[in-house]
């Protein structure tokens, strides 16, 4: 008899990679002891920098964060100093390029035995993810928005057929119908075409469309 592996690899391999977002992720470490901000090559990079060509410090990060974040970034860092974590906070910053990043930051402390000794923290960087999030949408908006409107003319086009009525009258039997029962046109015209669709597949229903 053989065992399946536990690994999660071994759940994941199917999924294919376009599913993985270009999030990047960078790392910082902070001792009480020195003072001292230690980056991660991708913490640079995040910022527009080279690994090692600034040296890290709040006096450094602060300018680079949104006028609107910069108090709470300050009193986020100030409290997981004091208090540790983990906790988290969503921020804006613009790197040396003048590029907005939308970061993910989560903190706690680094302890030695139960005693603490500094801060850690993860930042993600969602830019990418968020326009993506936001491009899906759109698209999908705009493809909801044709297949709506197709219904709308077909619909329309079904009720001049039907009843002898013009374009503009159509729609504003169905605008009408929209407001009397609190619905959206095109879910009218969706109904429309239903019932239009049923009667042509029975030879015995020749009723017209209810409205």
């Amino acid at each position: 008899m053989t065992s399946q592996s536990k690994h999660p690899g071994s759940m994941a391999a199917g999924v294919p990679q376009e599913e993985f977002l270009n999030c990047p992720t960078g790392l910082v470490e902070y001792y009480f002891a020195d003072g001292e901000f230690r980056w991660s090559d991708g913490l640079y990079r995040m910022y527009g920098f080279e690994p090692g060509q600034i040296v890290p410090s709040m006096e450094m990060v602060l300018p680079h964060v949104e006028p609107e974040d910069r108090a709470k970034v300050q009193a986020y860092w100030d409290r997981v100093a004091a208090a540790g974590g983990p906790s988290s906070i969503y921020v804006s910053i613009r790197d040396r390029r003048d590029h907005q990043h939308k970061l993910l930051f989560s903190a706690d402390y680094i302890l030695d035995g139960t005693t603490p000794i500094g801060v850690w923290g993860v930042v993600v960087d969602l830019t990418q993810s968020i326009h993506a999030d936001r491009h899906q949408l759109a698209t999908e908006a705009v493809a909801a928005s044709a297949l709506n409107r197709a219904a709308i003319e077909q619909a329309k086009g079904i009720l001049m057929g039907r009843t002898g009525v013009d374009a503009d009258q159509a729609y504003e039997l169905m605008s009408q119908l929209s407001q009397d029962t609190n619905r959206k046109v095109h879910a009218i015209a969706h109904e429309i075409i239903e019932r239009a669709t049923t009667a042509a597949r029975d030879p015995k229903s020749r009723a017209q469309p209810q409205l």
